[in-house]
């Protein structure tokens, strides 16, 4: 459940009628969690809360968007709530995974929250498997999106005008029934799970994903982030480019300090 911070003014902090809720889902790569450091350390976006739940690892650490001295020793925690009330944007960052079998239980609290507090719509950025693509998967850019039948009615036809890619479905039997499709989004954590109760549910929910591999994930939540800039237009510009977002502090040591200048 959502437990607002004291200064962020207790309920009135809890308000996000009319707000779009970006989270990420904790999948291969942690990209869609790396496109949420981006987004919340470009517009310094203010903690408003917690979310409360015993569905992930417990864990704390300091402050990953640390800007000075002051505010360096600040305590984060697995699951935290940063709200933009300029663009009505209210994000859920999530640092540790889940607790095995705790899928459902978290999709089904965070759910009823986005119920309860009136989010006009859920983005959830995730990730899956390059390496598991299908012959169809494997054409064209490796970004694709996901819309519940409530939020297709809403921009389906924006999305067609960016040209972008939905995600394919895939044989259910490959070689035995190649009729019947599913969604299949492997590596991808709740992304599957979350989405289809969302439809069942009538929540307007948007799923981007990109198709990546473990390892230096940085350049995937830049392009992930972008993808979502082209819809969303968080950031005005005529060219997506890196530049836009403010790196977090947290990242300096993220896949090493790289190698001392005097080895060069």
């Amino acid at each position: 459940m959502f437990v607002p911070c004291e200064r962020g003014g207790g309920s009135a902090s809890s308000d996000f009628k009319g707000f779009t809720l970006l989270m990420p889902a904790v999948s291969v790569g942690n990209v869609g969690q790396l496109a949420i450091d981006l987004v919340i350390s470009t517009f310094s976006m203010t903690k408003v809360g917690y979310f409360y739940t015993d569905c992930l690892v417990p864990m704390v650490g300091n402050n990953p968007y640390a800007t000075a001295e002051e505010n360096s020793t600040e305590l984060s925690i697995n699951a935290e709530v940063y709200s933009l009330p300029s663009k009505k944007l209210v994000v859920l960052q999530i640092r540790s995974p889940f607790i095995k079998n705790k899928y459902r239980p978290f999709c089904q609290t965070l759910l009823s929250w986005v119920e309860s507090s009136k989010c006009a719509r859920v983005v959830l950025l995730s990730s899956s498997h390059a390496y598991q693509r299908n012959d169809e998967q494997l054409l064209g850019t490796p970004l694709r999106y996901l819309l519940t039948p409530d939020l297709e009615k809403a921009v389906g036809g924006l999305m067609q005008e960016l040209n972008w890619k939905e995600m394919e479905k895939v044989a259910a039997y490959p070689g035995i029934n190649d009729a019947e499709k599913v969604l299949h989004i492997p590596g991808g954590g709740i992304t599957k799970l979350l989405f289809t109760e969302s439809c069942s549910k009538g929540i307007q929910m948007a799923v981007l994903l990109k198709f990546c591999s473990e390892g230096d994930n940085i350049p995937d939540a830049f392009a992930l982030v972008n993808y979502l800039n082209e819809w969303l237009q968080l950031i005005k510009c005529e060219v997506n480019t890196s530049s836009q977002w403010k790196i977090p502090s947290s990242w300096r040591l993220l896949f090493g300090s790289g190698l001392p200048p005097a080895l060069f």
